[in-house]
């Protein structure tokens, strides 16, 4: 998805996660980790925060947001 990226696969490789193990621990498809992962697929709210909540993160240290929009305009 434009504009929206995250720093799951690094933050399970700190804690040497597995996609699996993540997958288990939010109730979604080891899949689903993969895609969203790989800024194919953003989770809905609920699944983003649980995603937050195993790695003791606020959501906004998971996930970012950058408008696509705007991103290459220059303030005047």
């Amino acid at each position: 998805m434009p504009g929206l990226s995250n720093s799951i696969r690094e933050l399970r490789a700190e804690r040497s996660m597995t996609q699996q193990q993540l997958a288990d621990a939010i109730g979604v498809t080891r899949q689903t980790v993969i895609a969203i992962e790989g800024d194919k697929y953003s989770p809905s709210l609920e699944v983003a925060f649980r995603i937050a909540e195993v790695f003791g993160m606020p959501l906004e240290s998971v996930f970012q947001y950058r408008d696509v929009r705007t991103a290459g305009k220059r303030a005047r």
